[in-house]
């Protein structure tokens, strides 16, 4: 089990998809990484060498903001939005679609489930 910026890494996997398990890294960010250091993507996890490994760590390390260091950049983005009280922020506040889209009968995934709202008698 291969453990690169704090995450188990799947052993029978593609390395091209196995990185993209890593917060920040997707597949072509993770193809442009095994281009860097000259590692065939169609090999698996648990054909690499640990010296292979090393230097994916390394230069995950030093090249990309990853996991933790990201997801604390991201989480500041938003509370600056919201301490600022601008439209954006609102909509994170409010837990709505923040970039633009209808949520008169769409967005569930951003407002949850639907909660009935009782009707009018005759």
């Amino acid at each position: 089990m291969a453990r690169i910026a704090g995450v188990n890494i799947p052993t029978q996997k593609r390395v091209v998809v196995a990185l993209t398990y890593i917060f920040g890294v997707g597949a072509s960010r993770a193809s442009e990484i095994l281009e860097k250091l000259n590692i065939d993507p169609d090999t698996r996890v648990n054909a690499l060498t640990d010296e292979q490994v090393d230097n994916i760590r390394n230069l995950l390390n030093a090249d990309y903001k990853i996991e933790g260091d990201l997801r604390r950049e991201v989480l500041m983005d938003i509370k600056r939005l919201t301490d600022l009280g601008c439209y954006r922020g609102l909509r994170h506040r409010k837990g709505l679609p923040v970039r633009g889209q209808k949520s008169k009968t769409n967005a569930r995934t951003r407002k949850g489930p639907r909660r009935a709202v009782a009707g009018k008698k005759k």
